[in-house]
């Protein structure tokens, strides 16, 4: 190991959506603040791999974290999105039921919301349901206005780049080895280095009780709930102008039909016990469930719709008997001063997570003032989407930079100047996977076998690499192995 040490005042352990608010929120202060991720990049893992639903918060329990920090999520997303520049739309949510029984269940859904401070919920009939979302199969909704659907690649790389901006500092494939206490500072060990601090917060999402277990707040229990999902063509994105869920059961959503930010529709999640974190593949059982489910709420779609699968997986706190916890968010002086423990962050997490952050701070400020910054500036401006622009905008475009006028990727009309923007943008991305989250080349129809390899020529230009240097995603991710011919 080096013998290099880098010191700060705070160092947050993982880079996913919770901890890039975490350093925006104490980028607010005059404080040095570093941020350990052991990809390559923000947002890898449970932030990248869900629905991106902002959740309207009346799916939690009375008085628990969840709710009061999803309802305090959902009311600033509007504000955030304008701030940091990505996209969200407040298209509202239906919950659908065809039974008494149903139709009982969602009314208790309204008055738990409204109990958590959640608001804009009501039931709507059979023809206000599908006058609003053609074909579904439902008799009545319940309807929640506030709910939307965000871009949560963009959100996270939004609130991570606004750090950098206010003087965070991020280090990329650093996985912690070890935490101690040595002299009234936190000593982190990474291979390569040594991170000292006053302060430390676990933040690490599916790694949340490994860190806790290094911390000395030993005994959490995490399970883990694995996600799979099926992604439709974008063509059948204007069919569904907002998320459709079934009636929810105590512990479980269930199978919806939801779109994104960018029009394209997502079946699932499926929501299986998992004992592996990485485990990311999709079976064939699971899509032909998707499937079947999915039809039996929205059946206008078929197999040749299909574009991609994923897998999501989430971190779950449960007690010896099983049974999901809410939200942990703690410091525990008597085992961790100054040590901030979040664990089982989960959905709602992504709706919540600036809320996670200012009550995780709020914690470390009854311990400790923190002086604010003078300088912060909480805007931050993306990338210019040049598919989205007029055709006035786009010829300006092109007159100031000719790269503009280049199509990379000819099925969401990404150009060249958009993927340069990216690979030189504040994180200094290097992936293929960190350009298509900041682009959305190889998300269309063809999943990239169009645009792919000149993606993977531009970060080699880029970044002066070999091409056996390229990665898909992670460290160990080559994209090539050697060359089909000399």
């Amino acid at each position: 190991m080096s013998g290099t040490e880098r010191p700060f005042d705070v160092v947050i352990i993982g880079a996913g959506v919770v901890g890039c608010a975490l350093a925006r929120e104490l980028s607010r202060y005059q404080l040095r603040i570093g941020v350990l991720e052991k990809n390559p990049d923000v947002g890898y893992e449970t932030s990248a791999r869900n629905t991106g639903v902002v959740h309207g918060g009346f799916a939690y329990d009375i008085g628990s974290l969840k709710a009061k920090l999803c309802v305090e999520g959902n009311r600033m997303m509007g504000n955030l999105a304008k701030e940091l520049d990505f996209p969200f739309k407040r298209c509202g949510k239906v919950l659908v039921g065809n039974t008494q029984e149903d139709y009982e269940r969602l009314l208790e859904v309204i008055r738990q919301g409204e109990a958590c401070g959640a608001s804009n919920m009501h039931m709507i009939g059979e023809e206000e349901l599908k006058a609003k979302i053609p074909g579904v199969v439902g008799k009545f909704a319940m309807l929640s206005e506030n709910s939307g659907i965000v871009d949560p690649f963009l959100f996270t790389i939004a609130l991570a780049e606004n750090a950098v901006k206010n003087g965070a500092e991020f280090f990329f494939c650093r996985e912690v080895k070890s935490i101690a206490q040595e002299e009234g500072m936190w000593r982190i060990r990474t291979a390569e280095e040594t991170f000292s601090t006053r302060w430390v917060i676990n933040s690490a999402g599916l790694q949340c009780g490994k860190i806790s277990d290094m911390l000395g707040i030993r005994g959490y229990r995490i399970i883990y709930s694995k996600d799979d999902y099926i992604i439709l063509d974008k063509r059948l994105g204007s069919l569904v102008p907002m998320p459709i869920y079934t009636v929810p059961s105590n512990t479980y959503m269930g199978i919806h039909v939801s779109v994104t930010t960018d029009g394209n529709i997502l079946l699932g999640p499926t929501a299986e016990d998992s004992d592996d974190p990485s485990h990311y593949a999709v079976a064939q059982k699971n899509i032909d469930g998707l499937y079947k489910a999915a039809m039996e709420l929205w059946p206008n779609f078929s197999r040749a719709d299909y574009i991609r699968t994923y897998c999501g997986i989430l971190p779950k706190l449960a007690d010896e008997n099983g049974k999901i916890q809410d939200f942990k968010i703690e410091i525990r002086d008597d085992l961790a001063p100054r040590a901030v423990n979040l664990v089982g962050i989960e959905s709602p997490g992504l709706t919540a997570s600036v809320p996670i952050a200012r009550y995780a701070i709020a914690l470390m400020m009854e311990r400790e003032s923190f002086a604010e910054k003078e300088s912060f500036d909480p805007v931050r401006k993306g990338i210019v989407r040049f598919a989205e622009c007029s055709e006035e905008e786009q010829a300006e475009l092109i007159r100031k930079d000719p790269d503009y006028g280049e199509l990379v990727c000819r099925c969401n009309k990404v150009t060249k100047a958009e993927i340069l923007q990216a690979i030189r943008s504040p994180l200094h991305p290097s992936t293929m996977a960190a350009v298509k989250f900041r682009t959305r080349c190889m998300m269309g129809r063809c999943q990239g076998g169009y645009c792919q390899m000149r993606v993977a020529a531009m970060l080699e230009e880029e970044l002066g690499i070999r091409p056996e240097e390229v990665n898909w995603a992670r460290e160990d991710s080559p994209l090539f192995f050697g060359k089909v011919r000399e």
